[in-house]
């Protein structure tokens, strides 16, 4: 799977169809919560004597809630459970913005 996949994955979960950005959406230009936002962070390649046989990209889906949001919640998980994409889930607070991140850490 790529990233391109990934998005138009995301892009399909109703309600979230123009709200998904890679990184983040332009100064001035986020929607209206919620939204989501995913980024490549690292790589967790198979590979074996100095050659790299297959490239694995780690990838954080982030999604931005006013209020604990279980329906948006299940909403992506569901998507994610749809298309066989394995995702472990944290929570945080973000004081500053007044948001919740719920951030799903797959692989691609």
């Amino acid at each position: 799977m790529t990233l391109a996949e990934l998005n138009t994955i995301l892009k399909s979960i109703p309600g979230f169809e123009k709200k998904v950005a890679y990184r983040a959406f332009p100064k001035g230009k986020a929607p209206a919560l919620p939204f989501i936002c995913y980024l490549a962070t690292q790589t967790n390649n198979f590979d074996a004597d100095n050659t790299v046989y297959h490239v694995v990209q780690g990838v954080d889906i982030e999604l931005y809630t006013r209020r604990k949001d279980e329906a948006s919640e299940a909403a992506v998980e569901a998507a994610l459970n749809e298309n066989n994409i394995v995702w472990e889930k944290y929570e945080e607070y973000i004081d500053d913005e007044e948001v919740y991140q719920i951030t799903y850490e797959v692989e691609v």
